[in-house]
């Protein structure tokens, strides 16, 4: 089963309640960091560009894998986060981001239709070009608070995040945060597959 299709049958079977729960998604600083990875916990709560730390973790190696883009209904949680109704549908982006063959992030952009509008409208259509570039050199962007979570092997995403090939791998961490362009929010969850690459010299910028 290749990846794109194993995101699409994963999600299919969750809105057809064939699958189990959502991450409990909490306030990044409710959370004791001790609790988590100490090499995943920088990569958590660093308030910078993602795409521009694993290009700078990844010299050239740097890939975007795409799963699925589609209109579709976000998840429950997601719908909550950016006040969607129970059966609006959003523009859902799922990607893997590579440091060379090897894939260390799974990241779930969701986009509402108002975003989508005017010079916005190229978010939609980005083919193997990571999200993250065009939101940092938005003038307009805002970032909210990051969201934290702990991902079992037995919950939604961690079956789309994890490539079939380390299907056992261990708990995953991820964070989520709701962005506003021209005030508008749109939706940014990034799961991280360890280990993550190693870097150096890295300062993080902390919210």
């Amino acid at each position: 089963m290749t990846a794109k299709f194993r995101a699409s049958v994963v999600t299919r079977r969750y809105h057809e309640s064939r699958f189990p729960g959502e991450p409990h998604w909490r306030r990044g600083v409710t959370l004791r960091r001790e609790t988590m990875p100490p090499e995943i916990a920088p990569w958590l709560f660093d308030a910078g560009s993602l795409t521009k730390r694993l290009k700078r973790a990844c010299p050239g190696q740097f890939k975007v894998r795409v799963l699925d883009q589609r209109w579709t209904r976000p998840l429950r949680s997601e719908r909550a986060a950016l006040g969607l109704g129970d059966r609006q549908v959003a523009w859902v982006r799922q990607v893997h981001l590579l440091c060379g063959e090897r894939t260390v992030v799974y990241a779930r952009t969701v986009l509402p239709r108002p975003v989508l509008r005017g010079r916005h409208r190229r978010l939609a259509c980005l083919g193997g070009r990571p999200l993250g570039e065009q939101l940092f050199r938005d003038r307009s962007m805002r970032r909210g608070r990051i969201e934290v979570a702990k991902i079992d092997a037995n919950e939604l995403l961690y079956h789309v995040a994890v490539p079939e090939k380390l299907a056992k791998a261990t708990q995953l961490w991820g964070r989520r945060t709701v962005f506003r362009l021209r005030g508008l929010p749109l939706l940014v969850s990034e799961i991280f597959v360890p280990p993550p690459p190693q870097e150096r010299g890295n300062r993080l910028r902390n919210l």
